[in-house]
């Protein structure tokens, strides 16, 4: 009963506003303070050991780097060569759209940064092309979600601290569902536009053109092939890797590009430890509550009650799903993969799911999370952007979560999806 009482008032916080970094910490502080259970300086102590994990350095490298390529030419150069590749096919924007998110993933690893990256620029695009607005902040929240599974991502670095599991790993098993969902995007993209007679690029196709694009663009593509390449080769940690890509990016905007002035490197700093900033609060927040959860029982409850269903792979699918697609209509996926990850990876090996395959499932889900009603932070950015009600766009995002869906209960299924790589690395 306690613990229902407290989810539920972090859940009425946040829907009244109060950020989720707040209510985390005020609820365990509220029932310290009432039943004298443990010191109060449990509040802080479990938020120092929840930033404290070494992997974590990674984040605010990965960060920098894509505000280091938004503040350069970079994104333009990648919507170039996405025009190029894609923009002839029905609902071409669209198509654009997608296809950027799927090379922007490999550049900062966050699906918010990718919806503010790609959003600013295609979706404004879009409403001028003729597209309903909320069907372009929909399709640019949800392919956003890619920048968080396709390597890097930061997900997969703070579940991989969380979960004393192989960041290398989750990167090589990232690659094939995020693929996997870019390209199913497109498809359900292709069958709306059609429909809806959405506008197609007036240039014809050219191999020329597509080199000349890709040409443009080599040095900014070259930087997640040496970041993605150097961990899974091994060449490199999660964290040099952020180092050296970070530092990397600096040289091709500044010698290479000669597009970034001093200036311009300074606000991307700026807004990289403003971004770190949020993100860590959010992890230190989760420790105190996750702490709390803990002391209640709500963690082994929900252990249990899943655990109820693992000889049963469907029932077992559908209420670990169901678990993950509640818990991110409420919280942070952050916060989720730090509470509820180590938790359901756990259970899931109960089930016989490997930890690397679970590992991916728990975080596709809670990024499917950043697009859903009513605290999706992704859904809310792109909305902003679009200018469009939130209720127009949560059903403009409907077939285009549910083909994200698809591809995350084939992860359940198919093994190879998630484990083929990692396997044929040599790192699961």
């Amino acid at each position: 009963m306690i613990s229902a009482l407290l989810i539920a008032g972090m859940v009425g916080l946040i829907l009244v506003g109060a950020p989720i970094a707040l209510a985390m910490i005020v609820l365990p502080t509220a029932y310290i303070l009432a039943t004298g259970a443990a010191p109060l300086l449990t509040v802080p102590h479990q938020m120092y050991e929840a930033v404290a994990n070494f992997p974590l350095v990674a984040i605010p490298f990965f960060m920098l780097t894509g505000e280091l390529m938004n503040s350069s030419t970079v994104t333009e150069r990648i919507i170039e060569l996405s025009r190029r590749l894609v923009g002839r096919m029905r609902g071409g924007l669209a198509q654009v759209n997608i296809v950027a998110s799927m090379f922007f993933a490999g550049m900062n690893g966050s699906a918010v940064a990718d919806t503010a990256t790609i959003g600013s620029i295609l979706i404004p695009a879009m409403k001028r092309a003729g597209y309903a607005p909320a069907f372009a902040a929909g399709i640019t929240a949800v392919g956003s979600t890619i920048g968080g599974i396709i390597p890097p991502s930061i997900g997969m670095i703070v579940l991989a601290s969380a979960a004393n599991l192989s960041v290398g790993a989750l990167f090589a098993g990232g690659i094939l569902p995020g693929l996997s969902i870019g390209l199913l995007l497109m498809f359900t993209t292709y069958v709306i536009a059609v429909r809806r007679q959405y506008e197609r690029g007036k240039d014809r196709f050219s191999i020329v053109a597509v080199l000349r694009a890709l040409l443009n663009a080599a040095f900014a593509l070259i930087v997640p092939l040496v970041l993605v390449g150097g961990i899974l080769g091994g060449w490199f940690s999660s964290i040099e890797a952020g180092a050296i890509i970070a530092g990397a990016t600096l040289l091709i905007g500044t010698l290479v590009y000669r597009s970034m002035s001093f200036a311009d490197i300074a606000g991307a700093i700026g807004r990289t430890l403003r971004l770190s900033a949020s993100v860590f609060v959010i992890i230190a927040a989760a420790g105190p509550f996750s702490w709390l959860l803990t002391r209640l029982g709500a963690i082994d409850l929900l252990q249990h009650w899943l655990l109820g269903y693992a000889h049963d792979p469907i029932a077992f699918t559908a209420a670990m799903l169901g678990l993950i697609l509640v818990a991110g209509m409420f919280m942070d996926a952050t916060a989720n993969i730090l509470i509820l990850g180590p938790m359901l990876i756990s259970v899931a090996g109960a089930a016989g799911y490997p930890p690397v395959q679970s590992a991916l499932i728990v975080v596709v889900g809670f990024l499917l999370g950043t697009v859903t009603p009513p605290v999706g932070v992704c859904y809310f950015t792109a909305s902003l952007i679009a200018g469009a009600k939130l209720e127009q766009v949560a059903v403009e995002m409907l077939p285009f979560m549910a083909a994200e869906l698809l591809v995350l209960v084939a992860m359940f299924f198919i093994s190879p999806l998630t484990l083929s790589l990692p396997a044929m690395l040599g790192l699961g």
